[in-house]
């Protein structure tokens, strides 16, 4: 039986640390997702977010550390994120409202989410029930 890659959504912060920060913990996400292990999902709004938060002033001085432009994530982000249409409205809310568009794009396609904001993660068993695995831990990621 064949296997197919893990639908998984990430965070903006999960996105930095994987492309701007190349943070250590996110080695083997980035690996998986270059061995097409998972199946990054995303939508135009999170790329949107994404574009924003690079322009920030606390951003911009890391991307000229590591010798990256906003360009460079975005295609970082876009050879790696299948993009899909917004979802609708998950049966579960978010306290932070900005959070909202990832947990309802991993509801809909009972996607692992990746996340460091706790107001996703405190609903971790609230999602479970609706089958998706919320996490801030990037190792064993394929597991």
């Amino acid at each position: 039986m064949p296997s197919f890659p893990k639908p998984i959504v990430l965070d903006t912060n999960i996105v930095l640390d994987l492309f701007v920060f190349n943070d250590a913990a996110a080695i083997p996400l980035k690996q998986a997702l270059e061995a097409g292990e998972l199946d990054w999902l995303a939508t135009q709004p999170m790329r949107d977010e994404l574009e924003r938060v690079l322009a920030y002033p606390q951003i911009v001085p890391r991307l000229a550390f590591y010798t990256l432009s906003a360009d460079d994530v975005l295609a970082a982000f876009d050879r790696h994120a299948r993009l899909m249409d917004v979802a609708g409205k998950a049966s579960v809310t978010c306290s932070d409202a900005d959070d909202q568009i990832f947990i309802d794009l991993a509801v809909a396609h009972k996607a692992w989410l990746l996340s460091k904001d706790q107001a996703v993660l405190c609903m971790k068993k609230r999602l479970l029930a609706l089958d998706v695995r919320a996490q801030t831990a990037i190792k064993n990621i394929t597991s």
